[in-house]
């Protein structure tokens, strides 16, 4: 039989381990999200044929900004050249 501080010391671990869980899940849906959004930017890159050299690719695929990935998303369905995506156009 445990002591009244032993339950509530394993209630607070049981808690704490629960809300890892979820910063957890938390963390990978958004690395997720990202991911899928990198893979997109290339995706369409490569339908619209446009060659993606490895340090672009490495470049889209490590950018961790969601609004950089929508832009440069954005960018791709139009472009005509790789730096049209991925080149800074505000001067």
């Amino acid at each position: 039989m445990r002591s009244y501080g032993e339950e509530l010391i394993e209630r607070g671990r049981q808690q704490g381990l629960a809300k890892g869980r979820e910063e957890g899940r938390e963390e990978g849906r958004e690395e997720g999200l990202i991911r899928g959004r990198a893979e997109y930017v290339l995706r369409v890159l490569a339908t619209r044929g446009l060659y993606v050299d490895e340090a672009a690719r490495q470049r889209i695929l490590t950018c961790t900004d969601l609004a950089t990935l929508d832009r440069w998303f954005d960018r791709a369905l139009n472009a005509t050249t790789l730096s049209d995506v991925l080149d800074d156009l505000t001067q």
